[in-house]
């Protein structure tokens, strides 16, 4: 029960989180919490900011095949491309072991996967790191440094990073966005932003001329300190990459769901 309650907490994670960075974007995005399909859709060049996720808790071979037709149905409806998140443990056995199939009849492929994590591991220190300082995003100008960050790190091109963050009053307000600098140049960047009792860490990006130097947990646990400052709150989540979760460990953060990410076969 532990691990399936966590793994509803994630989802429910990123319905809350999504449903405001997506709004930021344009006021009539789709958002919508439809039976076992929660749509968070900006339509944005930002592929991240494209969401739809499945919300059924123990759904069978049945429900998995449904909801992944009605999730391809909304994704085709849509200018620009995004991803279906799915976590693993919403799913009974039935269900997952029919997944595949499913996701090939509906027209969806795999992209990759993640995890789900979170722990009740705040306060944190106020991070030090011999290379760097860090800075609040406050600024356009740091703004797109930060949107830059991540393209760079997930191989986007510059102008969908800035299409997803450029301009956001979010971002240099309610969202805890901190950029690492080293010499005064951006390196790598992190936010926290509050989300129903929780702090959920979000966009972490390193420039891949500077990874596995320390700089991604750095700042991480830079936005995590602030955040718990400006909140109180001490239980944090996540959505890691294969590549973050190690890093994510470090902080005390622990897995739970497997999200896989599935996009429309092209």
């Amino acid at each position: 029960m532990a691990e399936l309650s966590n793994s509803v907490e994630s989802a429910e994670q990123l319905t809350v989180a999504w449903r405001a960075v997506v709004l930021d974007r344009d006021a009539g995005a789709d958002v919508r919490d439809l039976p076992g399909v929660a749509v968070r859709w900006a339509d944005c060049r930002f592929t991240f900011w494209n969401c739809v996720t499945l919300t059924d808790v123990g759904a069978g071979a049945r429900l998995v095949r449904d909801r992944l037709g009605e999730v391809a149905a909304v994704m085709r409806a849509k200018r620009h491309p995004g991803f279906l998140w799915l976590f693993e443990d919403l799913l009974d056995d039935d269900g997952r072991a029919a997944l595949d199939a499913a996701a090939e009849g509906a027209g969806l492929q795999h992209a990759f996967s993640g995890r789900g994590m979170a722990g009740d591991l705040l306060p944190l220190p106020d991070p030090t790191h011999p290379d760097l300082t860090f800075a609040r995003v406050t600024t356009d100008e740091q703004l797109r440094d930060y949107a830059d960050l991540n393209s760079l790190a997930y191989g986007f091109p510059l102008e969908d990073g800035r299409d997803g963050i450029g301009g956001s009053a979010l971002w240099k307000d309610g969202v805890h966005a901190y950029l690492a600098l080293r010499d005064g140049v951006p390196v790598a960047c992190a936010a926290s932003v509050a989300a129903v009792g929780r702090l959920f860490v979000a966009l972490v990006a390193t420039h891949p001329d500077w990874q596995h130097r320390g700089y991604g947990e750095a700042v991480t646990r830079k936005a995590l300190h602030e955040g718990h400052r400006a909140t109180g709150l001490t239980r944090a989540t996540l959505h890691a990459t294969a590549a973050g979760e190690p890093v994510y460990r470090r902080i005390g953060f622990e897995p739970n769901s497997v999200i896989r990410f599935y996009s429309l076969k092209s």
